[in-house]
């Protein structure tokens, strides 16, 4: 029976884990809102492409894994920890998440994709992921900085209409 395999889960652990989300988490917004904001156009959670990707560019052949540097096992990353308790089990999974991503990646560049892979960590300086999202996507002008406000370029076309 499924509840007795998590019977010997502390409630609050359980509680936790209920609330980690799998998709339109804090990072995944951050990355959106920056390719949108250097001018990217983009679709979400394609189901028909292996992994289901965070972020599809069909323009560009390339998608985008929005990746939890604890989940994902971001080598070299503070946040790449293994919890205290129960290390077996988590192992296996991380070693099981690893291997899906790898398996996934390589399908999508079977079929022709670009795979780029954005660690949570990359987050939470946005000028560098702005010109990372740049590098490897390309932009077009931007129309906003991440505040919100207009660009030059936009402030220029507004003041002349």
């Amino acid at each position: 029976m499924a509840n007795d395999l998590f019977q010997t889960v502390p409630e609050a652990r359980r509680r936790h884990m209920a609330r980690v989300k799998g998709k339109d988490t804090k990072p995944e917004k951050i990355v959106r809102q920056t390719a949108h904001a250097i001018g990217l156009r983009f679709r979400l959670h394609r189901r028909d492409l292996p992994g289901t990707p965070d972020m599809v560019f069909p323009r560009l052949s390339t998608v985008v894994f929005v990746h939890g540097c604890f989940w994902h096992r971001h080598s070299g990353c503070r946040r790449c920890t293994t919890p205290k308790t129960r290390t077996e089990f988590w192992n296996a999974k991380f070693v099981t998440n690893v291997e899906r991503d790898m398996r996934n990646s390589e399908q999508l560049v079977r079929m022709g994709w670009k795979v780029l892979v954005v660690w949570e960590c990359e987050t939470f300086d946005r000028d560098q992921l702005r010109v990372r999202l740049s590098n490897d996507l390309g932009s077009s002008q931007p129309r906003h900085d991440l505040d919100g406000n207009a660009s030059p370029t936009t402030a220029i076309l507004r003041s002349e209409s």
